[in-house]
Order: C-alpha cells, then structure tokens, then sequence
C-alpha cells in the first residue's frame, strides 16, 4: 500500500476542450478519481463507508495551474493525504509531464456525512482512519470563499445527467457550469487559479440563481437556491 498514489495516463479527445486542453471539470474528474482509488487502496473504500450508509463529499478544492496539458499528452498523476484535522480529510495533487514538469497543483478538504440525515459524521466512531504524509510539495489548503457583489445572474435547474451517486450534483459539473457562465474560458484565456466551496448541496431538480460578477481577470460565482449551495473563484491570465 503506497502512501502516494500515483497514476499515468494519457489525454483522449473526450478530456479536452475546443483548444485541446484539458477541460476544467475533467482536471477535477481526474482528482476525484484518483482520490476514490486510493481510499480504497487504504483500506477505507466503501465496504467502510458507502455500503454503511456513509458518503464522501468535497467540502473545499482549489488548484495553481502552470500549464494545461494538452491532447494526446501523457501525464503523471499524484495524490496523498495530509493529516486528518476532526472532521476533515485534507488531501493533495499533483499533475506533470513525464519529464517531471509541473503541470497543476491542487489541494482539497473532504468530509463524511450519512447518507440519511446529510449530516456530518465523526471519523473516529466508524473506525474511519487516513494517515498523513508529507512531500513538501503541497500547495495551501482551500478556505471558505468571501461572498462578493455580482452584477449578472441566470436560472439553472440541475438536470439528472449531472446527479451523482450521492444523490446530488457532482463537484466537477460545477466548472462546466461556471464557465459556460463566465465567457473567458470560451474566449480562450487561460485559466491560472480555481477556489471552490461546496456549502450545500444540490439535488435533481432542484432550482439554482447564479450570480457572478465579469468575465476577465478573477471572477466571483455563486449559487444558491433557498440557501446558499457553493462559491467559487476563477483567475485568468
């Protein structure tokens, strides 16, 4: 059992925009999955969780992006735990070439909750344990995201294609909402840093208004419906 899962692969068609770099939300995809294989390669897959009623949710992510990979590329991929802080399971990336040249760094908070009653459960009671490790080539933890004025907004209802199987909207079809928002990504600007807070959730059918507030530069989105369900944070070059 590694205390670094590490993974290699190669960038198909179906990872990449219309400017054959890897899309946003297929960059988190490729974390989200990588963080699942190596909880079960550490021996808390989902005979420990899932199949008692407990899910894994991302409470927090953020990356630093040098470059996106590109079409037909072969990366490396890597993710490591940090130190479990109570009710929260930090965990680390790292995307390069096989050269070794940095590619993105990103860093997120995820969390247990039960599947029932949506809140949050106590690690230590289910005998739910990570141990850390450190690289020295971690990037800072993500923080809450600071709610800030927005000058546009538009209606979204979650449709059942973007429903996971916790029963909500996936984290990663978040950015694709985002920037079909926020022009930039469309424009071809590049994207340099991503921030993202997951308050609440979003269920099938349910109605979101999203605001945001330009389209160059760093951009503030939000959604909400009756509550506030996420935020987020976008810096182009």
């Amino acid at each position: 059992m590694s205390e670094i899962y590490t993974e290699r692969l190669t960038l198909r068609s179906r990872d990449v925009d219309m400017f054959r770099r890897l899309r946003t939300s297929e960059l988190f995809k490729l974390l989200q999955e990588a963080s699942i294989r190596h909880t079960e390669q550490l021996g808390m897959g989902r005979d420990r969780t899932l199949d008692r009623g407990i899910l894994w949710v991302l409470l927090m992510q953020r990356a630093e992006i040098v470059r996106m990979p590109e079409y037909d590329e072969k990366i490396v991929l890597r993710s490591w735990p940090g130190k479990t802080m109570h009710l929260l399971f930090p965990r680390f990336y790292s995307l390069e070439t096989e050269a070794g040249e940095a590619l993105v760094k990103a860093s997120a908070h995820w969390g247990l909750v039960d599947e029932k009653s949506r809140k949050a459960v106590f690690p230590e009671r289910y005998g739910i344990e990570i141990a850390g490790t450190e690289t020295g080539k971690e990037i800072d933890l993500p923080g809450p995201i600071r709610k800030l004025a927005c000058d546009r907004e538009k209606r979204f209802e979650v449709p059942y294609s973007f429903v996971d199987l916790n029963g909500h909207m996936n984290n990663t079809r978040y950015f694709d909402l985002a920037e079909d928002c926020v022009g930039a990504a469309a424009g071809g600007k590049l994207l340099k840093e991503i921030r993202t807070e997951y308050v609440n959730e979003a269920r099938f059918g349910e109605e979101l208004t999203l605001r945001w507030n330009g389209d160059d530069g760093e951009v503030f989105l939000s959604g909400e419906s009756s509550k506030p369900v996420f935020r987020m944070t976008l810096r182009y070059e």
